[in-house]
């Protein structure tokens, strides 16, 4: 196995606040009106002035950020997933018309339901002239591909013409509402850097009235607004994890969140669209490594699973790629509840490829979680085999090398190795290991798992 490297795909939302320690009062647990008013109560025409403005800028702010929130990120998510699932029917509409098995045309109408789900979303989010044109564009879509299935239409062209123009509309959507997000950060730019200049020029002239005050409060202000035009400008570059740093407490910190959980949901949604499995939704490679080198660095031990179906080639070969996709799609949801149920809170579960899977979990849910997958796939495996193969025991099939022989029914075996910061070095050196102790593993019959020895440094 090897691992690719990148960012993770799936990360904990970072926060841009403290606890608060009741027991400890300080001025951040201030507002901003109880802040300024404290040191400026003789000056209240100045204190007041300042606040005002301050707090109608940061609420114009705050109502941009959940603008976005609230409206453009459910629409781009709409509009990712319509596009996934609309690659995904176009595909499965391809092979019935070459194969004509009804099973895709089961899977298309599964990825239709995901469309119409999509086209939901855009509905009361999108404008009504851009919603009017996709959903018309879709309709001829679903016309089309009726006439595929009911045999009215020898080929795809007419689909695929109007898959093309549908992704194409698609496509100008995605790419209008990220000009339309761009657009809305840089407005919230401008009113940041105006918002700045002003509270130092209303804040000066407190400053004259109270000067043993005044300097420290602004100060404040004005860091915390600095922090988040800075975070403006990361988040618009794509430094999704910046963190701006500022304090709890107030109205700023409250934008300064927002913010935060912005940039989180949009990092999610990129790395979703680029990393994930589409067939098990899974973590991918990135995502994996990810994991593993954080593992490593923390230098607490962990087990590393490496899960692989044994005879599945075979299976896919006899029963058809869609039989396969699904027990692949099985396999996934069967490890990904064992982990759930048996890995403790920092179990993770990512899918290589293919018939490949990964558990990263605690050394001592090992054997919970290992028998959990084996006893519920062998459980849920004979499902997908036909009665006269069952009571074989398994298939008839060429192997590797174009010999004819019998494969036994589909098993699952997982080498597992017991990973630690002093015994490897890299995600690399785990899988090289995994991969040594899962051909041990696949030797002996049946489903089972092998724990592998660690190595020892040098």
């Amino acid at each position: 196995m090897t691992l690719a490297s990148g960012s993770s795909t799936i990360d904990h939302m970072p926060s841009s606040t403290k606890t608060k320690d009741p027991g400890n009062f300080t001025l951040s647990r201030l507002t901003l009106i109880q802040k300024i008013g404290a040191g400026y109560l003789a000056m209240a025409i100045f204190t007041i002035a300042a606040l005002l403005f301050s707090s109608i800028n940061i609420y114009k702010s705050n109502n941009i950020a959940r603008g976005i929130a609230d409206n453009d990120l459910p629409v781009i998510s709409a509009l990712i997933e319509l596009r996934t699932s609309l690659l995904a029917q176009e595909s499965y509409a391809g092979k019935y018309a070459i194969l004509r098995d009804p099973a895709f045309i089961d899977l298309f109408r599964q990825r239709e339901a995901e469309s119409l789900a999509s086209l939901a979303v855009l509905e009361g989010s999108a404008p009504s002239a851009d919603f009017d044109r996709l959903k018309q564009l879709y309709l001829e879509y679903q016309a089309a591909s009726e006439q595929l299935f009911a045999g009215k239409s020898g080929g795809t062209d007419q689909l695929r013409s109007s898959a093309l123009q549908l992704l194409g509309a698609v496509d100008a959507g995605y790419s209008q509402r990220k000009d339309m997000l761009r657009t809305t950060l840089a407005r919230a730019n401008r009113q940041q850097k105006s918002t700045i200049w002003r509270t130092i020029l209303i804040s000066g002239a407190g400053f004259l009235l109270a000067i043993g005050v005044a300097p420290f409060v602004t100060y404040r202000i004005f860091g915390a607004i600095r922090k988040l035009q800075r975070a403006t400008h990361r988040i618009a570059a794509g430094d999704f994890d910046y963190d701006p740093h500022i304090p709890a407490g107030d109205e700023i910190s409250d934008l300064a969140a927002d913010f935060t959980r912005m940039a989180a949901r949009l990092k999610v949604l990129e790395q979703l669209s680029l990393d994930a499995s589409p067939l098990t939704r899974l973590p991918g490679n990135r995502a994996i490594e990810r994991v593993l080198e954080e593992r490593l660095q923390s230098g607490e031990p962990f087990a590393f699973c490496y899960t692989d179906l044994d005879n599945f080639k075979p299976y896919s070969d006899r029963y058809g790629y869609a039989k396969g996709s699904d027990l692949l799609r099985v396999t996934g949801d069967i490890i990904d509840a064992a982990v759930k149920a048996h890995g403790g809170a920092h179990g993770f579960v990512g899918h290589v490829g293919g018939d490949d899977f990964v558990m990263v979990i605690p050394t001592d849910r090992v054997a919970p979680a290992c028998e959990a997958v084996i006893e519920n796939f062998d459980a849920e495996v004979v499902k997908h085999f036909n009665p006269e193969d069952l009571q074989a025991g398994g298939i008839e099939g060429c192997d590797r090398y174009g010999v004819n022989r019998f494969f036994p029914i589909t098993t699952i075996s997982i080498a597992v190795i017991i990973c630690g910061s002093d015994q490897y070095s890299s995600a690399v050196d785990i899988a090289r290991a995994a991969a040594q102790v899962k051909d041990s593993a696949k030797e002996a019959p049946g489903s089972n798992y092998l724990i592998g020895s660690p190595r020892r440094p040098a």
